[in-house]
């Protein structure tokens, strides 16, 4: 952790998946509505999170730079909880763009703001 003014910066290796809004993969009636109620869109980028990953900062909204992948991620849904330090990436209906995917260990950064 390094620190900045009003906020600490973290960093961890997950493993990271990817999952598209399709019910069989969410198993919700409404495939597009994430676990905090986000209406979930296509090329939308953000992510689901382990839920073990939440006490560390990784709530609701939070923003998440993932090593290898342009641009800021969203924190918008959560995990089944049998997963543990990992990441989920929305892609969207693209089942082969997920599939293509497939599992990898990435490094990913947020900030939190100081007690």
């Amino acid at each position: 952790m390094t620190s900045c003014s009003r906020h600490e910066t973290h960093s961890l290796q997950v493993t990271a998946t990817a999952y598209n809004s399709v019910p069989w993969q969410t198993k919700k009636i409404e495939p597009n509505v994430a676990a905090w109620d986000d209406t979930l869109k296509p090329g939308m980028k953000c992510i689901a999170v382990s839920r073990d990953l939440i006490p560390l900062g990784l709530t609701h909204r939070t923003k998440v730079k993932i090593s290898g992948l342009p641009g800021t991620y969203l924190v918008l849904d959560k995990m089944n909880k049998r997963y543990t330090k990992r990441i989920d990436l929305y892609m969207g209906t693209d089942i082969q763009a997920a599939r293509d995917w497939g599992k990898r260990q990435v490094t990913i950064r947020w900030r939190t703001k100081k007690h």
